[in-house]
């Protein structure tokens, strides 16, 4: 009877997961992940790490769907961060980052920063204490754009998949857990997040939704891939992929977004992988950085590379 209840209800979570939005899934998995294990009697068969009960309760079939897996052991993201102007953010991504609960190390490039930011990395760096042991801090003596900032960052990656994280809170790190599943199940060798194959949180601007859009469909067509958002801020790559294309990156700005995904798809090996992401856009006023010149110069790239 026991088994037949916990049967019918794994299967009622995983009709009901189908329903939830990517964003319902990530809380779900939170919750289930945050539960405390500790209070079991010694002699309980249930004794075990919490991947391992939820994977019991469940099954490994809606285990996967939530995003709940065991990450190797040894295991290390790097995540890059370009930054320039955002010391108002940047400590809470950092936090957010690590709260992702996923072994990291997180390389931050400073632009140029003229806001405080560089005064803020430095004191870390000065500081060389347990907390800022995960990082990794450069600085770029001037602003040179995102795509320098990540040519950088790249070069001083050791982690065995990189991620690409901004600094202003557009994109949530817990969704770095659901990217990196498909990496780690041999699925895939690059994962894009898309923040338009399902589409939830505020209502965006058309016209940066339309030349985003438009973007995509000729790279599309330049790259033979078929991916619904390449101007993504999420793009997770096995590093061994990424280490020999940094060195020869070119673009400095945002066309950079066209460059990698061109230069990742001539690697006919590479599998591509796309999830939905969560994503809070912020408007022009309150730092958004990208205009409609890297939009044009974003249909430059697609031809030129």
């Amino acid at each position: 009877m026991k088994h037949f209840i916990a049967h019918d209800r794994g299967m009622s979570l995983h009709a009901l997961s189908d329903e939830l939005s990517p964003a319902d899934l990530r809380r779900v998995r939170e919750a289930l992940l945050d539960v405390d294990t500790a209070g079991l009697p010694d002699d309980s068969a249930l004794r075990m790490d919490r991947i391992e009960l939820l994977d019991r309760v469940l099954g490994p079939e809606l285990c996967r769907r939530l995003g709940i897996y065991r990450i190797p052991v040894g295991f290390r993201l790097s995540v890059v961060i370009p930054v320039y102007n955002e010391v108002k953010t940047l400590e809470r991504v950092i936090e957010r980052v690590r709260g992702a609960k996923i072994p990291c190390e997180i390389v931050i490039v400073d632009d140029g920063s003229k806001d405080g930011t560089r005064d803020l990395l430095k004191s870390w760096q000065e500081s060389q204490g347990e907390q800022h042991r995960d990082l990794v801090i450069v600085l770029h003596e001037k602003n040179k754009g995102k795509g320098a900032a990540l040519k950088t960052g790249f070069q001083h990656c050791t982690g065995d998949v990189v991620v690409v994280q901004d600094a202003d809170m557009e994109y949530d790190p817990q969704d770095l857990r659901s990217l990196l599943q498909p990496i780690l199940e041999d699925q895939a060798d690059v994962v894009f997040g898309s923040r338009f194959s399902h589409i939830e949180g505020p209502v965006r601007s058309y016209w940066h939704q339309f030349a985003n859009q438009m973007i995509t469909r000729f790279t599309n067509w330049k790259s033979g891939l078929n991916l619904t958002d390449v101007e993504t801020c999420y793009k997770m790559f096995r590093r061994e992929l990424i280490a020999p294309i940094a060195p020869g990156l070119r673009e400095r700005r945002f066309g950079i977004e066209i460059e990698l995904t061109c230069k990742l798809a001539r690697l006919r090996t590479a599998r591509f992988f796309e999830r939905p992401i969560s994503y809070a856009g912020r408007s022009y006023a309150e730092g958004k950085k990208i205009g409609w010149r890297d939009g044009i110069w974003a249909l430059w790239c697609i031809l030129r590379y």
